[in-house]
């Protein structure tokens, strides 16, 4: 099992064994939390957070107008970045570590991640690869084929898990979606965070709090973070909403209404 809904103390004895395994065999864990609209600006306050050492991204997805990816656990994204290289990603989720083949296991690439929120996790493989933001720009406004954007070993891996069919180059674009993301460390622990305001053409917003750690830390950090933002009167069991999920979906309905029109 590599999902769940419930929290830690309400998991059987099997069940906390096979998170122990997937912790153990990942390569990080990152541990996540998202601040519902009415409580964002108290959260920022309270965390001190300043907007002007944010960095701006641009996230595009590419996935079927049904989201046939999504569907069987594929995510391909293309972030430009400010100031920096932007970045191309195939991710599937979820994954069993042991399970992976052994040369991909090993590819520089890769990263085996355990992301967790309150009452649930997933275990992901992202392979990961730079791409220059202009290319990402003239690919997504239709100057270049999309598959260029992605190396031999991206386009292999989702080959391997997109459903029949389905190519690259014949996905539609979906975003792109405007992201301010802060990197700092709040008064009072020893640990830094990343803040990600994601925000969605329809005027909603998600921030996002995260922070990553070894495997072997990932549960006296979680009971460490937990108590920080706890302490400063931060709803850590409210209800969480994904970033991607959310963003697919939204742009998903977009390209359905219009083939409707």
């Amino acid at each position: 099992m590599a999902t769940t809904t419930k929290r830690l103390s309400d998991l059987s004895g099997q069940e906390l064994s096979e998170l122990l395994a997937l912790v153990g065999s990942s390569d990080s864990v990152e541990l996540k939390l998202t601040i519902p609209e009415g409580a964002q600006r108290p959260v920022v306050a309270a965390l001190g957070l300043d907007p002007l050492a944010g960095q701006i991204r641009q996230v595009f997805f590419f996935d079927t107008p049904e989201l046939a990816l999504n569907g069987n656990g594929v995510v391909v994204r293309a972030r430009r970045v400010q100031g920096r290289t932007g970045d191309t990603v195939v991710k599937l989720r979820p994954v069993v570590p042991a399970e992976l083949p052994d040369d991909l296991r090993r590819s520089g690439s890769l990263t085996v991640e355990v992301d967790a929120m309150p009452g649930g996790y997933v275990c992901s493989a992202t392979l990961k690869a730079k791409a220059a933001n202009e290319e990402i720009h003239v690919a997504v406004t239709g100057g270049r084929r999309v598959s260029k954007l992605f190396t031999k070993e991206q386009r292999a891996f989702l080959a391997a898990h997109a459903p029949e069919g389905v190519a690259l180059d014949d996905l539609a674009v979906l975003g792109p979606i405007f992201v301010l993301k802060v990197r700092f460390q709040p008064p009072g622990i020893d640990r830094r965070f990343v803040a990600e305001l994601w925000l969605y053409p329809d005027g909603s917003r998600i921030l996002e709090l995260s922070t990553k750690c070894l495997p072997g830390e990932a549960f006296q950090v979680a009971i460490e973070t937990r108590a920080y933002l706890e302490g400063l009167g931060i709803d850590v069991w409210g209800e969480q909403m994904t970033k991607t999920k959310t963003a697919l979906e939204f742009f998903a309905g977009e390209l359905s209404q219009t083939s409707t029109a």
